[in-house]
């Protein structure tokens, strides 16, 4: 079947290739309808690695997916065929020490969509085990199952934060896992949620949201917009959701003293970390890594209409224009978001 290929380094190909796509007991075959460019895909095309997954042999890219069931195996009673899906990219080994404990994201033999050497979705059919695909209600649209994985990190995040009512947040960098930060930061239930950038564009699609403020840093730093809104105290909880190196300068002057600090930003390169700034504050400091018993929630609060993702999509490709849809990405438009590439007919 023909696939979105990461060749190499910089090399994009649309062509013929055959993953394994036997259907065990335990698994469904899915017919791939939309799929979300990420952040990391679009790495893996420009730097040919992440961190200590690098691209060694061709790899079919793309992880954040909603398709349809056109088969299922003998042993799955919650899926039938046709129900619209969409799926968790990571499978774990169940039988992990980190599983049993209930952080089966950090598993060491966890298996993920387009991490090499695994093989993504940007392909007509995919198999998975049922146990990590979720019915779509009838409300949730195949673009919003495919935003369901970005958001389910800012659930995570939110999670990691233990939120409470009433709490003001901070997020640094208002890039697609910045703003679902912020959504789910007020889902959880903080009172407001400052946001800040360098791009204007981009802090204008988060300023649609009823409790999101956007702070444009070129104009003013965050630290003091954030000191001016509390009374000095400084916000309840901070994420750092850039992984730029420059984030962590001053970060502990954005947090109140027995505030959280959520990592959730990645940096390509080690950063300089203000010990004493977090010690004389006793911050707590919680770190994000994908997600774990999340999925569902998250595709809950999608359908209940309280969280809306739609303005979140810049773009759609369809499956034969996929390469011109990585170019654009990794062009980094400014007031682009989420592009995602439809594989199938309908809504």
């Amino acid at each position: 079947m023909q696939a979105l290929v990461l060749e190499e380094k910089g090399v994009l190909s649309l062509r013929d290739i055959d993953p394994p796509l036997t259907v065990g007991p335990d698994d469904v075959k899915i017919a791939i309808h939309t799929v979300g460019i990420c952040g990391s895909d679009v790495h893996y095309y420009t730097h040919g690695r992440i961190g200590p997954f690098v691209l060694r042999e061709p790899m079919i890219l793309g992880h954040e997916a909603a398709g349809t069931v056109v088969e299922v195996g003998s042993a799955v009673k919650h899926l039938n065929v046709g129900d619209r899906v969409c799926m968790e990219p990571g499978v774990p080994n169940l039988s992990s020490r980190a599983s049993k404990l209930g952080l089966y994201n950090v598993d060491p033999d966890v298996r993920f969509w387009a991490t090499p050497p695994v093989h993504g979705v940007l392909a007509p059919f995919a198999v998975h085990p049922a146990a990590f695909t979720y019915k779509l209600p009838d409300s949730v649209s195949f673009a919003e199952g495919a935003m369901v994985e970005p958001f389910a990190i800012g659930m995570q995040a939110a999670t990691r934060a233990r939120i409470q009512p009433g709490d003001v947040a901070a997020v640094i960098g208002c890039g697609p896992i910045g703003i679902m930060v912020a959504l789910a930061a007020l889902a959880a239930g903080c009172s407001r949620v400052f946001i800040s950038d360098l791009s204007s564009e981009k802090l204008a699609v988060a300023e649609q949201y009823p409790g999101i403020l956007p702070v444009n840093i070129r104009e003013r730093p965050f630290a003091e917009v954030i000191a001016e809104a509390t009374g000095g105290w400084g916000a309840d909880v901070v994420f750092e959701a850039s992984g730029s190196p420059r984030a962590f300068d001053g970060l502990f002057d954005l947090v109140r003293p027995g505030g959280a600090v959520v990592l959730v930003g990645l940096p390509v390169e080690k950063v300089s970390f203000d010990v004493a700034g977090a010690i004389s504050k006793e911050v707590r400091i919680e770190t994000v890594f994908r997600y774990a018993n999340i999925f569902d929630r998250a595709l809950e609060l999608i359908a209940s209409g309280k969280v809306d993702l739609k303005p979140l999509i810049s773009g759609t490709y369809d499956f034969t224009e996929a390469i011109a849809a990585f170019e654009r990405a990794a062009a980094g438009k400014a007031s682009d978001v989420k592009l995602q590439i439809r594989l199938a007919d309908g809504p």
